[in-house]
């Protein structure tokens, strides 16, 4: 691994809660893991990266958003290695540059905007006219979900009977599902509307293996991917007052609010032993307004 994963741990969520509805939760910190390169993202970059260094190009040619997190993470992963980066961002060159591309020229990659038809057909052809190795935007790709399976090694001193993530392209919730086992119920908690197609990213990204059956909470998207209400923010303020536990705005905290709804209405069973990924994301926090949030 590029980064020191030791740094990861699992953080127990204890108090009368829990305790009154029978339930152990834990939280796995990979937002611990490095302030740029944080959460699943160092797992779904890490075969990738492999690759790139093995090839004559030497350069990672990845898509995002004007605000993606994926972006600068694979910007600050090649810088580190001595990759040549390349980003194709959705959408006309704005006026002013976002925080997280700033971030990515600074860290050397080479942005290309495109138009949003311009990004899809490349997305969909490969982008064969750049020299590379590609990496789908969010990691999207088996090889993703290949390095993400390697999250569920990383708690073996518990044995939980729900692990829970926050779910975007589904590359993480495929990972785990790669190597879970039998006593395991996967829950993943969509942050897209209208997420439909899960069963077919699955069988993509795992290459048509026969896996588990999963969980999915269709119902906590708040709207849709990166939007939020008002009643989000202040649960994320609460939930840090109660448990030091920071979570984003696109996926764990629409996760962390999800999973202590479904505890409230008695939606586990008494003795259950829940596990929540932290897949990161921290730093998206900053496109909000200064003392928005507590942490």
């Amino acid at each position: 691994m590029l980064f020191d994963t030791n740094k990861i741990t699992t953080q127990a969520l204890a108090d009368d809660f829990f305790t009154d509805h029978g339930i152990e939760l834990h939280v796995l910190r990979l937002d611990l893991i490095h302030g740029v390169v944080s959460g699943n993202k160092l797992f779904k970059l890490q075969h990738f990266l492999e690759k790139a260094l093995a090839s004559p190009e030497k350069t990672i040619v990845s898509f995002g958003g004007a605000y993606s997190n994926h972006l600068v993470a694979t910007a600050y992963a090649c810088q580190q290695l001595g990759l040549k980066s390349i980003g194709l961002v959705r959408g006309e060159k704005p006026a002013v540059l976002s925080h997280s591309l700033q971030h990515c020229i600074q860290l050397n990659m080479q942005l290309i905007f495109l138009s949003r038809e311009q990004y899809q057909q490349q997305a969909m052809l490969g982008i064969a006219e750049y020299q590379g190795t590609v990496v789908p935007e969010g990691g999207y790709h088996p090889l993703g979900a290949k390095g993400a399976s390697a999250i569920m090694n990383l708690f073996p001193l518990l044995n939980p009977t729900h692990v829970i993530t926050a779910t975007g392209t589904a590359t993480t919730l495929t990972g785990l599902l790669l190597n879970t086992n039998a006593s395991q119920t996967i829950i993943s908690v969509p942050v897209i509307k209208g997420m439909e197609d899960l069963n077919e990213r699955i069988k993509y990204l795992s290459e048509n293996k026969t896996l588990p059956a999963y969980e999915s909470w269709p119902d906590a998207h708040e709207g849709g991917y990166a939007k939020h209400s008002p009643g989000l923010i202040a649960f994320m303020n609460s939930f840090y007052r109660s448990y030091q536990l920071p979570t984003d705005v696109v996926y764990t905290g629409k996760m962390m609010k999800a999973v202590m709804q479904k505890i409230e209405s008695h939606y586990f069973p008494r003795g259950s032993q829940i596990l929540c990924i932290h897949t990161g994301g921290l730093q998206g926090n900053r496109s909000f307004p200064e003392n928005t949030f507590l942490f």
